[in-house]
């Protein structure tokens, strides 16, 4: 033979190879680029399961082979029953109370809140599971070819495997569309699919039936804290067979060698509103099941995908991708620190998409701590509604990543507490307007829980009231403002008479408050405070949005003279010694505390009164508090975290948070991480952490909170080579329908209005448009939805250091812009 021939044939053997083999693995990692997938069941590890939602029902899904499981959820079951938890004396002692704080007596004013502010009242209803539908396999013990995913692109879980030379397919989806659960399982050859199903749940009182081929399964939510359970629920489940026979007994049906089954799952409540538990659960979970089933499978798949996708689709980020996509998500998980895999961060954000989707759709209730996924009768903090962060978190990325729809559940709820907390401000407070404290549950409770040290803050209807403010900073539309409107004159009314005059400063405090969960050593251990700076940055938006609407609105201008008034006798934000934000009114921060609340940034983000352009030296101290807090943290404030550093400017930094965040549970020593399942683990799981790292990573490639759309305002290092994302929202009705870049420059951008107005742009690099000419800015921005309060200078501790950021330079351009019209900008 000829030995340069058989060289040539080796080689090009080697060759094709090679080739082929990066064609299957390119393959393989385009396949799954919007997939979760495992090469191992969930076993009995609820944080391995897999999560399928359509905002009304919930599943986990373990894809066990032998025996599968379903944890199922009704986003409507809660225990208890409608109750309002307010302590009425408190007003009797409200004056003490702040007197004691004025004195410096910080314990003491805790104290004595714990004895007059929380009484026997209950500290919040708790988001209950349904229970599970368990599913037997006989003689699938023994498998191959195992496989299991969730597709970010069909919201379907799906599992698959061999077993005898028989590839068996579970797939599993919250229908939308149709308010069932929808599993169907096939085989690659006929008379294959044998199996039993029956319930299990955690719930006493339980009564479990069956007939014709419904399975069902009847109970009443628990009593908790003297609040007695009133939600009566009702899960149906119908077994529709394609061959085989199927036997029913009391509490189980058995399927034997069916060519195929689908298998529909139907949960309902009584519950109609926060004040109303009159309905009929059985009725309702008949109705739903019946209206699914008269439907073919493939008719009510179609369905499924066609509306999830109406969401899903519209904002697609592709950051590149490398080798290390092609392992399965566990996988690529653990390695994510040592490699360099820009696809699984598209693949997480994409998730927290997928997350709020599934857990929070118009007419249902707002994701809760857990989204909508909970397997424990008593889950830790009642995977209730945390408003002094956790909830709002949640909807962080419902404006920008083009998911505007979801916010209404929250918006709901906010509607809802203002009625609340209407009663609430008048009996604890004797204040006109509405207040909530720290917890809320589906009761839409306002009054404080759980103690002094974490409930006495008050400032959650503030917080809240401005998603009101933000949703419409979006859409424009004055109608929905005016709906609205009450809602935050109501939270503005509560501080015009809860304010009070701090005898030392004389600016106008709130008293009490607290900076949410934390205590300097210098109140012996106490959060009880006046005017702490989360609290006046609050108010300060709060009187400030109010005032902006109604101008809009032309009305109601005695009532904002006076807000005006009182906003100019806030006290300003404080540098202290160490050239940090001050957290309170006194300069008693310690540069060693790393606790994982630092909500005095809340000014930074999600607010917007801290700007490296407006604020430079404040910015500047908010940068020297986050150095010294440092970035070990839980999942939860590792996601704001990401906010802050992308607001700072530093990429590269926020990109270390998201490196953190996506690490396996353990391996931050002291800190959070996530799931093998890409839940956030705080510890345990809350799912706010997964959607604040998506507002993370949208805040990284855009942002429009400090008078302009910047682009690309935190590119860190890693993403650089070239990425695309298309589809995300700005405020003033603006849509960046594409952004590209490459080697960190932008190269085309396309821009849509959907209400005209002047589109102030603030860039990385230098643009020109396409079929017109683009004029730099000059003076303030007209556009009204980037209008921004001014924030008083900063006051400057005398042994404060800090000095102007150093930022890179950008430019600065104006487009008036036509409603409906899209423009076209180019690298220069």
């Amino acid at each position: 033979m000829n030995p340069g021939k058989h060289l040539r044939i080796l080689t090009f053997i080697f060759l094709f190879s090679a080739a082929f083999s990066s064609f299957l693995k390119a393959q393989q990692a385009d396949d799954s680029r919007l997939k979760l997938w495992y090469h191992q069941p969930a076993g009995k590890v609820w944080e391995n399961a897999l999560p399928v939602g359509n905002g009304m029902l919930g599943a986990m899904v373990y894809g066990n082979v032998e025996r599968e499981i379903l944890k199922l959820n009704e986003h409507t079951l809660w225990s208890g029953g409608p109750y309002q938890n307010d302590v009425p004396e408190t007003i009797n002692y409200l004056a003490e109370i702040r007197q004691l704080i004025f004195d410096g007596k910080h314990k003491a004013a805790e104290n004595l809140a714990n004895k007059v502010m929380f009484g026997k009242k209950s500290s919040g209803q708790i988001f209950q599971p349904a229970g599970n539908l368990e599913l037997s396999f006989p003689g699938q013990d023994v498998y191959q070819n195992y496989r299991r995913e969730l597709d970010l692109e069909k919201a379907v879980a799906k599992t698959s495997y061999t077993v005898a030379r028989v590839t068996y397919t579970r797939t599993t989806f919250a229908a939308f569309g149709n308010r069932v659960i929808v599993m169907r399982f096939t085989a690659s050859k006929p008379g294959q699919i044998s199996f039993s199903a029956t319930y299990t749940t955690p719930h006493k009182n339980v009564v479990r039936s069956s007939e014709a081929k419904d399975l069902m399964m009847e109970g009443t939510s628990s009593d908790h804290e003297g609040v007695k359970g009133k939600v009566k629920y009702q899960v149906i489940s119908q077994f529709k067979n394609e061959g085989g026979s199927t036997i029913v007994s009391d509490s189980s049906i058995t399927v034997k060698r069916a060519d195929a089954v689908t298998v529909y799952i139907s949960i309902a409540t009584n519950f109609n509103n926060y004040l109303d538990v009159s309905g009929n659960a059985a009725a309702r979970a008949s109705a739903y099941l019946k209206k699914a089933v008269a439907k073919s499978y493939a008719s009510v798949y179609h369905t499924h995908v066609a509306e999830y996708q109406k969401y899903f689709n519209r904002v697609q980020l592709d950051l590149g991708t490398t080798p290390a996509a092609a392992l399965p998500t566990d996988q690529r998980l653990a390695n994510f620190r040592k490699v360099d895999d820009p696809a699984f961060v598209a693949l997480y954000y994409q998730f927290g998409r997928y997350l709020l989707i599934s857990s929070s759709q118009p007419g249902g209730q707002p994701a809760n701590l857990q989204g909508i996924w909970n397997d424990k009768l008593y889950p830790a903090w009642d995977s209730k509604y945390t408003i002094n962060i956790n909830a709002q978190m949640n909807y962080w990325p419902a404006e920008p990543t083009n998911l505007a729809e979801l916010h209404e559940p929250f918006l709901k709820m906010v509607k809802e507490m203002a009625e609340t907390g209407t009663v609430t401000a008048r009996n604890m407070y004797g204040a006109r307007g509405w207040v909530a404290h720290h917890n809320t549950d589906i009761w839409r409770s306002t009054g404080p829980v759980d103690g002094a040290f974490w409930g006495i803050w008050n400032a959650g209807g503030g917080w809240t009231s401005q998603h009101l403010w933000q949703h419409y900073l979006y859409n424009g539309d004055k109608n929905y403002l005016k709906t609205v409107y009450p809602v935050m004159k109501g939270a503005a009314a509560f501080y015009k008479d809860f304010l009070v005059v701090h005898p030392k400063y004389k600016w106008l405090v709130v008293n009490p408050g607290t900076s949410p969960e934390n205590a300097p050593q210098a109140h012996g251990g106490s959060s009880i405070d006046a005017g702490t700076t989360m609290d006046n940055q609050i108010v300060f938006d709060v009187f400030s949005s109010v005032i902006q609407a109604a101008k809009i609105l032309n009305i109601d201008q005695n009532f904002t003279d006076s807000l005006a008034k009182m906003r100019a006798q806030l006290p300003p934000m404080h540098i202290g010694k160490y050239g940090q934000l001050q957290e309170w009114l006194d300069d008693i921060d310690s540069p060693n505390d790393k606790h994982r609340h630092i909500s005095h940034l809340y000014g930074l983000f999600p607010s917007n009164q801290i700007s490296p352009y407006r604020t430079p030296l404040l910015f500047s101290a908010a940068k020297n508090t986050l150095l010294q807090r440092g970035d070990v943290s839980t999942g939860w404030s590792m996601g704001w975290k990401i906010n802050w550093w992308a607001r700072m400017q530093d990429g590269n930094h926020a990109y270390r948070l998201i490196q953190n965040q996506l690490t396996p549970l353990g391996v931050n020593p002291g800190g959070g991480g996530t799931y093998n399942n890409l839940f956030d683990a705080h510890p345990p799981f809350q799912i706010d952490g997964n959607f604040g790292c998506t507002s993370g990573i949208t805040e990284m490639l855009m942002q429009s909170a400090d008078e302009a759309l910047q682009l690309l305002p935190a590119l860190p290092e890693v993403w650089k080579k070239q990425g695309t994302i298309k589809g995300l929202r700005a405020r003033g009705g603006f849509e960046v329908k594409e952004m590209g870049w490459v080697a960190g420059k932008l190269t085309k951008v396309v821009i849509r209005s959907t209400i005209g107005g002047n589109l102030r742009l603030r860039v990385p690099d230098e643009l020109k448009g396409r079929g017109f000419v683009l004029q730099p800015a000059k003076g303030s921005n007209p556009n009204v939805f980037y209008a921004v309060a001014k924030t008083p200078a900063a006051l400057l501790s005398e042994h404060a250091v800090t000095a102007e950021p150093v930022l890179r330079e950008t430019f600065l351009y104006d487009i008036p812009t036509v409603a409906g019209k899209s423009y076209t900008l180019l690298l220069k």
